[in-house]
C-alpha cells in the first residue's frame, strides 16, 4: 500500500469511526439527565441550521469563484464552509448528547417528503465525510488533478447536505 493508499485508507477510518459514534449519539445514546431545564439546548437546532446555511453559501460562492479561475476567493470560501460545517458537528454532538432524537410528528404526504429527505440526507452526509477530508487532503497536498477530479462528486454532495440540513431543520419547525 504506498502513502496515497494509506492516507485515503485512515481518512476513510477515521470517518466510519465518527459516524459510527454519530449513530449511537442519535440512536442508542440516553440523553443527559435534567437536560429539559437547559434552555440553550432548544436554540442549538437553530443555531446548527445557520451553520449549514452558511457553510452552503460559501460552497457556492466558492465554486463560483473557482469557475471565474479566482483561486484565492476559492480557498478562503471552502476553508469558511469546512469551518462552518465543523461547527455544525460540534453543534449538532452536543444537541443530540443533551436533547437525544427528534422526532416528525405530522402525518399525510409531508411526513414521505420528510423522510425522503432526511434518509437521503443521512446517507449522503455519511458518504461526504470522507469525501471531503480526502477533496482537503489532495488541496493541502497540491494534487490539484485528483482534488479537482474528487471536488466534482464531493461539491454537489456537500452542497445537498448543507442545503437539506437546513430543509429538515424548517420542517421540523414549521410543520413537525
Amino acid at each position: 500500500m504506498n502513502n496515497f493508499q494509506k492516507e485515503n485508507f485512515l481518512i476513510i477510518l477515521v470517518s466510519l469511526v465518527a459516524l459510527a459514534f454519530l449513530v449511537w449519539l442519535i440512536y442508542f445514546n440516553i440523553p443527559v439527565e435534567g437536560s429539559e431545564s437547559y434552555s440553550w439546548v432548544s436554540s442549538l437546532s437553530g443555531i446548527n441550521a445557520i451553520f449549514n446555511l452558511i457553510s452552503a453559501t460559501c460552497l457556492f460562492l466558492g465554486y463560483k469563484a473557482i469557475k471565474k479561475g479566482d483561486k484565492e476567493t476559492h480557498i478562503k470560501l471552502m476553508k469558511s464552509a469546512f469551518f462552518f460545517s465543523f461547527l455544525f458537528l460540534i453543534g449538532y454532538i452536543i444537541y443530540h448528547t443533551f436533547h437525544g432524537e427528534t422526532k416528525f410528528l405530522s402525518q399525510g404526504p409531508i411526513r414521505y417528503i420528510y423522510f425522503f429527505i432526511l434518509i437521503t440526507h443521512i446517507i449522503l452526509a455519511a458518504v461526504c465525510l470522507p469525501m471531503v477530508l480526502i477533496t482537503f487532503y489532495h488541496a493541502i497536498r497540491k494534487n490539484f488533478g485528483v482534488h479537482k477530479k474528487i471536488a466534482k462528486w464531493t461539491y454537489p454532495i456537500w452542497q445537498y447536505v448543507s442545503v437539506t440540513g437546513v430543509v429538515i431543520y424548517l420542517m421540523l419547525k414549521l410543520i413537525g
